[in-house]
């Protein structure tokens, strides 16, 4: 249990500081760590994430941080994202998810370092 705990508090300071840690922390160490199946973890990282955004908000708001029409914007688009993604998961086999998810981490992490 102390092992679990401690997974959500490095996953919530990260959240906190790079408004990120679900999908990029949880994921990996439930799979990993805690032998998850990725599918599972995946929606486990999901509702683990919710607290953690909820108080980080709570903070980003008090210092002013909001984009409040960007973030009404996006917010509609990834409700019908989320559910279409929630759905997708059960059709792509979990090779192809890994390897989507590499790329996509490859292409941000190339992004943040020259661009």
């Amino acid at each position: 249990m102390i092992v679990k705990i401690v997974i959500g508090f490095l996953s919530g300071i990260i959240s906190g500081l790079f408004a990120s840690g679900g999908g990029l922390i949880l994921v990996p160490v439930y799979v990993y760590l805690l032998k998850m199946s990725e599918e599972r973890a995946r929606a486990t990282s999901i509702l683990s994430i919710l607290p953690m955004v909820i108080v980080s908000s709570v903070f980003y708001f008090k210092f002013d941080n909001i984009d409040w029409n960007l973030a009404f914007k996006c917010a509609m688009g990834g409700l019908i994202g989320g559910a279409i993604g929630a759905k997708l998961l059960k059709k792509i086999s979990p090779k192809i998810l890994k390897l989507m998810f590499i790329i996509f981490l490859g292409y941000s992490a190339i992004k943040l370092l020259f661009f």
